[in-house]
């Protein structure tokens, strides 16, 4: 695949302003043009530098206009400006679904637009599959490093740039798995089928409206827990509900396992089931008011 020039990451190609704040399209590193999002903090039109942004990177077959993503908005906007976007296969971006690979490409061109519009701290927070690609970007996208990686890592820093005005200050992942081709669970086994039949993803797109690429994974991406060592200093939260039918508790509690203790959590949240639209407003609030008291 043939990858544009640094100072095309993320170039706003649209631009519209409604009356919830900015509409536009930004186009990624590898030229997928992805629809986004930003609202600013509730009852403030332009927010100081200080003012925190916060990157919501929904599930799959999510998108930007999905119900549950613009509850998550709404509430996060009573605390910070937000982004919100859709995924590339999603919504109205376009491109086909990776299931979590080329979308760190995605959130790190929405990241990149927080930053370009003034915001110095910038926080990720990703639902299922969008939870995997925070962590993934996390690790690949950050303030300057030293010492030597894992060659996995290596090899997708340099394929992703490792650009220091795309990284996160503080990452959340609700819901995440803890690494790849999970079938544990019957809706895993469902997905697995929608993503890899050509029937599923006849399905996935004109039932769901998600397209999904046919080719494998070539190699391998970093998988989350592998990632999340990677992220230590910056603060980490790992979110995830004791009913999630996709992924059991073995998912959060290796993310969190393998975390630096003196910046990750780990919350188990009792009642709770999968992602963006199990999440109630107590959660949600809970979590930005996490997100915005990080230093």
């Amino acid at each position: 695949m043939t990858f544009r020039g640094p100072d095309d990451f993320a170039r706003p190609c649209v631009s519209s302003i409604t009356s919830s704040g900015h509409r536009i399209a930004l186009l990624t590193a590898d030229g997928v043009r992805v629809e986004a999002a930003y609202e600013p903090r509730a009852g403030s039109r332009i927010p100081p530098p200080d003012t925190p942004a916060v990157v919501l990177a929904h599930g799959f077959t999510g998108a930007l206009d999905r119900p549950g993503l613009r509850r998550a908005a709404r509430v996060f906007a009573q605390r910070a400006a937000v982004i919100t976007f859709s995924f590339r296969g999603h919504g109205g971006s376009g491109g086909h679904s990776s299931v979590g690979d080329r979308e760190v490409l995605d959130l790190a061109a929405a990241v990149r637009w927080a930053r370009s519009l003034g915001h110095e701290r910038v926080a990720t927070v990703g639902f299922s599959m969008g939870g995997s690609v925070a962590l993934r970007h996390a690790a690949l996208y950050g303030p300057e490093r030293t010492g030597e990686r894992s060659g996995a890592w290596s090899r997708e820093h340099r394929e992703h740039g490792g650009r220091t005005d795309a990284h996160a200050d503080t990452v959340v992942a609700v819901s995440a798995p803890a690494r790849w081709y999970y079938r544990g669970t019957a809706p895993m086994r469902r997905l697995h089928w929608a993503i890899s039949r050509p029937a599923g993803r006849l399905i996935a797109r004109y039932g769901l409206g998600t397209r999904v690429q046919a080719e494998d994974w070539d190699p391998v991406p970093l998988s989350p827990v592998e990632a999340v060592p990677m992220i230590a200093p910056r603060p980490l939260l790992i979110v995830h509900g004791d009913r999630d039918a996709y992924f059991p508790l073995d998912h959060p509690y290796a993310l969190a396992g393998a975390g630096d203790p003196r910046s990750t959590e780990l919350w188990i949240e009792r009642g709770f089931g999968h992602a963006e639209n199990a999440a109630g407003d107590p959660l949600l609030e809970r979590i930005a008011h996490w997100v915005c008291t990080r230093d």
